[in-house]
């Protein structure tokens, strides 16, 4: 997530009211989760188990509750609460927008675009050409849509990422400042739910077609020609390549990448990332050949058990 114009580590440290390591000038440009992160981003870290990787990380300043070795080129913004401030940050440059009307007049929609009725679109909300969008589709601020995409009745878009930090007291949320990006040709089903990026975007590819009741979780990446049936569940922040066919009931945990045509049979567990270019079933999802042999070796388990009475 960019900010609207460039703030300084000073303007930063002012808003969240934490100390600071480094020039009062330095540049800051916007702020990411770990695995999104740019040159001039703040990223958050909290738990030194991860201290190496974000201070290592792409990020120019690390959000942290730890006066540490600051590396060289990057500053430190020292909060007792990263989480906490983090959230302040989004909350200050990305604060929810009321709605005033069902379609929002900050829309864009393209030419020969149809909205049946009863269909709400946010603040910010871009909509392609020739876009056909069924009632009571709910399209949340600052997505993007682009041309010839089909929306089927209940849709949500851009509804917010699951994502928790379990506290003594309570479950605290993380505050979601990314969007939804849905590319050109693509068919969503009724009642799918596509959950916003935590600071980047939840992208649907090109051509890619999703059945009915369908989940995104935040900032998955699904590329160009899919075909995803009914009841798939897909995680936060999956890389699912080009051409993949997921069937009916997939279940996909977060953080994992999908390569390029691979195909995963209905029901399947996916708990790693697969190689794309073969087919997988069972739980957890495994290579065909290679689960069919584990399945038929456990058939022969009681003939084998009998045997081995009759020899005792």
């Amino acid at each position: 997530m960019k900010f609207p114009t460039p703030q300084t580590l000073e303007s930063i440290a002012v808003i969240i009211g934490s100390d600071y390591v480094g020039e009062p000038s330095f540049p800051v440009f916007g702020m990411n989760e770990i695995h999104v992160v740019q040159p001039g981003d703040i990223v958050f870290v909290d738990h030194p188990k991860y201290y190496d990787k974000a201070l290592q990380s792409q990020a120019t300043v690390i959000l942290i509750n730890k006066k540490v070795d600051c590396p060289i080129g990057k500053a430190l913004l020292i909060s007792e609460d990263p989480f906490r401030d983090f959230n302040k940050l989004t909350r200050h440059f990305k604060p929810f927008q009321s709605a005033n009307t069902a379609i929002s007049e900050t829309a864009e929609i393209g030419k020969g675009t149809l909205i049946q009725p009863n269909v709400f679109v946010g603040n910010n909300v871009k909509i392609g050409s020739n876009c056909l969008i069924y009632s009571n589709v709910c399209i949340y601020d600052n997505t993007v849509i682009g041309n010839n995409v089909t929306i089927h009745a209940g849709t949500v878009l851009g509804s917010d990422a699951f994502y928790y930090k379990n506290r003594p007291e309570k479950f605290d949320k993380l505050l979601s400042g990314g969007n939804v990006v849905i590319e050109d040709n693509v068919e969503l089903g009724s009642l799918c739910s596509i959950d916003k990026g935590v600071t980047a975007s939840t992208t649907i590819g090109e051509g890619s077609k999703l059945d009915n009741q369908v989940h995104v979780g935040h900032d998955t990446i699904i590329g160009k020609r899919c075909l995803i049936a009914s009841q798939v569940g897909i995680a936060g922040c999956v890389l699912i390549g080009d051409f993949v066919t997921l069937w009916g009931q997939v279940g996909i945990t977060s953080g994992i990448t999908i390569g390029d045509r691979a195909v995963i049979s209905g029901q399947s567990g996916v708990s790693k990332s697969l190689p794309g270019n073969q087919a997988y079933f069972g739980s957890p999802a495994e290579e065909f050949r290679k689960k069919y042999k584990e399945l038929a070796s456990i058939r022969l388990i009681p003939e084998i058990i009998e045997k081995l009475d009759k020899l005792s």
